[in-house]
């Protein structure tokens, strides 16, 4: 392939992000450190504020709030009084009356414009539940990462659908985003989260934003994997970047149905470091994953969980000028005829991120094929600005028909479209 050839055809359709898509999300308050020895906590001296409003005063401020997060969110009513089942005891407010309950959750709320930044590195994978695709084409569930205020990583969901005469489509996103419901074990000392949405059949209401302590600064990256077991049973697992502020590593979602959703924690050397790409069945009898403890190389490794990885050996390194800084993956590897797909990412100079490709053995992934010696996709004028310049960045493509569909970041910003004939594709590879 000679330098500056682009074998890819690029679509017009640009998810962007929207700042009027927002969910009700718990509002912490407490005194800060210095002003926490008063006889009263902050929660206490709120809740003991609307407690004393007159009855006039109070339907009045519920009608206003109320009537707001009615117009923009489903079962607000039921969001707000759960909050304050979570608030009441620290808030001294068990024994008060319906709409006081209500107001003093409303006071512990706030909405959350999850996507009001940036919304880019999506992943998808197959959605067989549809068949009224025309011209021999394909639909698909699409995941994105949503930045909000504070610089906070959320994950949202599109249906979109491909066909080789109209390209790429993506269904419009619902004004309505669910606040999920969390459900944790009573011994939650492995981390396991259960996440309920309440949806209709739009999964772009649902959202996922950080729950737990290891999550706090954001749920980045998820790279979904359309998993058939031996048994031929499908589930849909994905690996993703859990942000406490501190540290990353890698977690696990278990999204069965897009509306029950599970969030595990995952132990072992691998799973401390983040870019981890679970292969979408057994290999040997095993489970496989594509890790990146090193920052720099690429690594396989096997598990007989799917929450314990330890360290692998390293498959692929930095070779080629556009990833001398470091390899990584975009995605779970993509089985085809000829091995495994694995779709890549190089750091280069000036800190470029362009996406590449490499094949493995069907049979044993640790050798390697052959792969790309230039990008795949790489920024492009028209491209290179946004929040992070110079990254084009992918969580996840598939194949239909002898085709790659490879959705992709810009410049941490937004969301697009492109696809290759993996003929075209396999015919880089040295």
């Amino acid at each position: 392939m000679a330098v500056g050839t682009d074998i890819m055809t690029h679509s017009d359709v640009i998810l962007r992000p929207d700042p009027s898509r927002t969910v009700i999300r718990p509002f912490e308050l407490r005194d800060p450190d210095g002003f926490d020895d008063r006889p009263e906590s902050r929660p206490e001296r709120i809740a003991a504020r609307v407690m004393g409003l007159d009855e006039d005063r109070l339907r009045t401020e519920l009608a206003r709030v109320m009537g707001h997060l009615r117009s923009r969110h489903r079962n607000a009513d039921e969001t707000v009084l759960r909050r304050w089942q979570e608030v009441k005891e620290a808030a001294g407010c068990a024994g008060v009356d319906h709409d006081r309950q209500l107001l003093i959750g409303a006071y512990f709320s706030e909405e959350y414009a999850f996507e009001s930044a940036a919304l880019f590195n999506p992943s998808i994978v197959l959605d067989d539940t549809r068949t009224d695709v025309p011209n021999g084409g394909v639909a698909f569930f699409l995941s994105l990462r949503g930045i909000g205020e504070g610089h906070l990583s959320s994950v949202t969901f599109r249906r979109g659908q491909w066909d080789k005469v109209n390209g790429f489509s993506v269904s419009p996103a619902s004004q309505i985003a669910v606040t999920p419901h969390i459900d944790r074990d009573d011994d939650d000392s492995d981390g396991t989260v259960r996440v309920h949405c309440d949806i209709d059949d739009d999964i772009s209401e649902a959202i996922l934003f950080p729950v737990t302590d290891s999550q706090a600064r954001g749920i980045e990256d998820l790279r979904l994997c359309r998993f058939v077991e031996d048994d031929g049973s499908i589930r849909h697992y994905g690996t993703y970047t859990a942000f406490s502020g501190s540290a990353a590593r890698s977690e696990l979602l278990d999204a069965d149905n897009f509306r029950s959703m599970t969030l595990r924690t995952m132990t072992g050397s691998a799973a401390a470091s983040k870019g981890m790409a679970l292969f979408p069945r057994r290999i040997g009898g095993r489970y496989a994953m594509l890790t990146r403890q090193d920052s720099e190389n690429l690594r396989l490794a096997y598990s007989d969980t799917l929450t314990h990885w330890d360290e692998g050996p390293v498959i692929l390194g930095p070779e080629y000028f556009w990833e001398f800084v470091q390899i990584g993956n975009c995605g779970s590897p993509i089985e085809i005829d000829e091995g495994w797909l694995v779709l890549t990412h190089g750091v280069g100079s000036v800190r470029n991120y362009c996406i590449g490709a490499a094949l493995l053995d069907k049979d044993d992934p640790s050798h390697v094929i052959g792969r790309m010696t230039l990008p795949l996709v790489h920024p492009s004028p028209k491209e290179r600005d946004g929040y992070v310049p110079n990254v084009v960045y992918s969580c996840g493509g598939m194949v239909h028909d002898r085709t790659l569909l490879l959705p992709y970041g810009v410049a941490d910003n937004f969301a697009t479209f492109a696809h290759v004939a993996l003929d075209d594709l396999l015919s880089t590879l040295e």
